[in-house]
Formats: structure tokens, sequence, C-alpha cells
């Protein structure tokens, strides 16, 4: 899962394993074997049964028993954390509710309002341009700044959790992106606790399942890291779709459609959701060892030959993108929302977007949880910058009226002048800026 094999074709290892069975071995990373289940019906009974097959990563045998590299690049997607993602049953169950309240606090009109001025703003640093990297300078950087918005960040803080999350993601030191994340996610709980605001970290310190400031922080890494990738891949993968269709004289694919093409045929999150079995168990002539990683194929599922009817007739209730049981994703709506309206956004301010290259010479990123392009290029006729400049002249300080001298009066001694240097402003605080959020 990790030389290249399943980065060049997943498909291919989705049909290995099942040629062997429901479900079979892999090896994630460098020393760390797991279980991959490609089977729909396998995949339900892991994720509907959390008695049997519980999703505390405390109970990894192999990890407990130092077979685990610490410095392994998967841990920190699979190392365990007091969230919900990694707990079960009573736990689970407060942390998680804490987390769909808030989300039931959202409604449609704010989100997409809340995403049109991001989006607009991205558009803005390359319109002129007339090209760009889709992946990179838009699908990357919209959920960053989005989450920033929805977390009630000020500005400041907001650049520290931008800039360490996609480090974060992209493996760029990541002992020191992640030290940077915690320390950006407790000052915004200070923060957020001395002066709530009408966001989800405040949201989330109202809940009556009273978090401590510990939860706090790892609800909001769940929050953030389970939505900032995703939601990259899916709205960089179906702008992929859509461009690809239009190139090739295709009669028109709408959003919604190359949306769901996407969840069945290459979800934001390919592989993931890991269990680890109480006890020995039998996925269909297939034996797993107790306390050890069972890892959801959640494409391998979808694209499993028993569910050819459903992909034909496009029901959406059967694919696994947004997994199943106690731990399917709470943000499914919104995710949505926010895409379908990041990718209209977009293809009405550039309607001539083309594919800067051919689709055999994209490039992917390597790794075993997702197969995500790594670059999107494209073409457009240069558009000026019409967003920023609007909200740069309302942002602008008003000119006081020069005073008429006074005669015989000396004139003013001219201050004098200290050079400092300009702080480093990141995306989130030149948003705060230009649009007054």
């Amino acid at each position: 899962m990790f030389d290249g094999t399943f980065t060049a074709d997943p498909q291919q290892i989705y049909e290995y394993v099942r040629a062997h069975g429901p479900a079979g071995p892999v090896e994630l990373a460098p020393g760390v074997d797991a279980t991959l289940v490609v089977e729909h019906e396998t995949a339900l009974r892991v994720l509907q049964n959390p008695t049997l097959f519980p999703r505390d990563a405390r109970r990894w045998k192999a990890l407990n028993e130092g077979r685990v590299p610490l410095d392994s690049p998967i841990l920190p997607m699979m190392a365990y954390r007091p969230n919900c993602l990694f707990t079960d049953g009573a736990v689970h169950l407060r942390l998680r509710q804490a987390i769909t309240a808030s989300f039931d606090r959202l409604n449609t009109t704010r989100l997409r309002r809340d995403v049109e001025p991001i989006a607009d703003f991205l558009i803005d640093q390359f319109s002129e341009r007339g090209r760009a990297d889709l992946i990179n300078d838009y699908a990357k950087m919209l959920p960053l700044l989005l989450f920033n918005k929805l977390f009630g960040c000020p500005a400041d803080i907001g650049d520290t959790l931008t800039l360490s999350l996609s480090a974060l993601f992209d493996g760029i030191d990541v002992q020191r992106a992640n030290e940077e994340l915690t320390a950006g996610l407790m000052e915004l709980i200070s923060v957020k606790r001395r002066r709530p605001g009408d966001d989800m970290t405040s949201w989330l310190i109202q809940h009556s399942a009273g978090l401590t400031d510990e939860e706090l922080k790892d609800e909001l890494v769940v929050l953030m890291g389970a939505g900032f990738e995703p939601q990259r891949n899916l709205i960089g993968h179906a702008l992929h779709l859509l461009l690809k269709e239009e190139g090739s004289g295709g009669s028109g694919m709408l959003v919604e459609e190359a949306i769901d093409h996407i969840l069945w045929n290459n979800p934001p999150l390919a592989n993931y959701a890991t269990h680890y079995p109480v006890q020995d168990v039998d996925l269909g002539g297939v034996i797993v060892e107790a306390n050890s990683p069972v890892v959801i194929s959640f494409a391998g599922a979808n694209s499993d030959p028993a569910l050819k009817e459903a992909r034909e007739n496009r029901n959406k209730g059967a694919h696994l993108a947004w997994g199943a049981g106690p731990h399917a994703c709470p943000a499914k709506d919104p995710a949505l929302i926010i895409t379908i309206t990041a990718i209209e956004r977009i293809l009405n301010a550039l309607p001539d977007l083309t594919l800067a290259v051919a689709d055999e010479d994209l490039r992917w990123r390597p790794g075993p949880f997702q197969h995500a392009l790594a670059a999107l290029p494209v073409r457009f006729s240069p558009t000026p910058a019409t967003r920023m400049v609007s909200a740069l002249q309302s942002a602008a300080p008003r000119q006081q009226p020069e005073q008429p001298e006074q005669p015989g009066a000396m004139p003013a001694p001219e201050p004098v002048r200290q050079e400092q240097p300009a702080p480093k402003r990141g995306f989130w605080s030149t948003l705060v800026d230009l649009f007054r959020v």
C-alpha cells in the first residue's frame, strides 16, 4: 500500500484482496500490518458492530508490543486520541453528541454565505494569471480557511492552524506541526472560554457534555482533520471529473452527478475506519487476530461486484463513502453544501476552465488512506481580480483632508520613522482584513 502500487492502481490492490476473500492482509507502511476489508457486506458487519470491532487504538497489540515504528508516517492517522473517532460506547456517544449538536446549528444559508467569499478570495489570487493548480490553490485552501471561520479563529491563531494542519497532511516536519496545532487549538479554546461567539468552538464549549479543554482540543482535531482531507479530495476530484468530461466532448455533467460519481468510484478517503477486534474473528474465511488493525476500504467495498445494480441505479444510500454505523460521518450534509458551492463558484467565475495537462500525466499523492490528486493544473482566460478590489476599497482607511497652513506658523517637524519589519501575514489574516469576517 506504500510502495507506489496502490497509488498507481488502487483497483489492482482491491481485486487482489478480493480474489482471496472479503478481506486480506496488507502492509500500510513499513512494519505496519493490517487486514483490509473490500467486500461491502463484510464492511457493514464491521462498521455496525462496535462491540466486537471497537475503534479504540489503545488495543493495538503490535504497537503496544513495540513492533510498530514510533516514527511511522501513518501513526498520526491511527494512534489513539480521546475524541469521538477513537472511542466507543457511552464515551463515544457523549463526545459525538456535542459534535452533531454543533453541526445542527449550522444552516444552509449561513454555510453558503461563509464559503462564497472564501472561494472568491482564492480565485482572485490566481485569476489574472490565466493558470492555476486547483488542488493546491483552491481545493486545499478553501476548507482550511472555512474551518477557521466556522471555529471563530482570530487572525493569528487561524494562520497558525492553517499552516500546521497543511504541514501535517503533507508530511512536512510532522512533529513540529503537531505541536503548533496543539498550541494553537488550546489558545483558541482559552479565547472562546473568555469570549464565546457564534461559532462551533463556542457551541462545543457550551454543550451539556461539559467537555474538558483536552477533550475540546481533540474534538477540534478530528473535526479539522477529518474535514480537511476528505473535503479537499471531494472538491478536487469532482472538478477533475467535470473538466475531463467537458474536454472529452461530454454532454455536460451536472455538479451533483460528478460528486455522486466520485463518492462511488473514488471516495475522499479510500481506506480508513480502523477497528481492533476484541477476539480472533473469521471474516469470510480470513482469520483476523484479536487487537490487530482491521481497515475498511470504502473504495473497495463500493466497487464490490455485488453492488453492480445499486451503482447502475445510482442508489446513494448503498455506497460507503460516508461510512456506516455509530461512527458514520456526522457532516455529510455540510460537506455536500461546501463542495457544491465551491465548485459552482469557480465554474461561474472562470467559465472556460480546461485541463492544462493530459489526464494520464496527472500526479497522485502516495499514501494508503487516499487516492488523491497531487495537483490539478488548469488554464483559462485571465480575469481581473474584481472580487478583491471592492473588498480592498471598503477596507482602505479614509484619508484625512489637508489642513490649510496658518500664516507665520512653523512647519510641524517630521516624525521620526522607525523601520519595523512587517509581520508575515497568512491567508486567514489577509482574508479577515479584506472581508471583515
